[in-house]
């Protein structure tokens, strides 16, 4: 496999998370509460406090950022080999 590729494919990936986890935190919680519900009880009953979705909405514009630098940086990398 190509590993600037594999490397691009996993920029855009993370750009696309991040994005999707800043503007609707709420999945990442559902997506939780599914996976630990397999495993305990009442899982379902659990609520995400409005400071924990601030933390993941933080995190998803972190991901998307570091997708968009490493982006910029292969780019800049690729043009001073050229």
């Amino acid at each position: 496999m190509n590993s600037a590729k594999c490397r691009k494919l996993g920029a855009l990936w993370a750009i696309g998370q991040g994005v999707l986890t800043a503007l609707v935190p709420e999945l990442s919680v559902m997506l939780f509460k599914r996976m630990i519900g397999k495993n305990f009880e009442n899982a379902a009953d659990l609520e995400a406090k409005p400071a924990y979705l601030r933390q993941l909405r933080a995190l998803g514009i972190g991901f998307a950022a570091a997708g968009i630098a490493n982006l910029f940086m292969d780019r800049a990398a690729s043009d001073a080999e050229d």
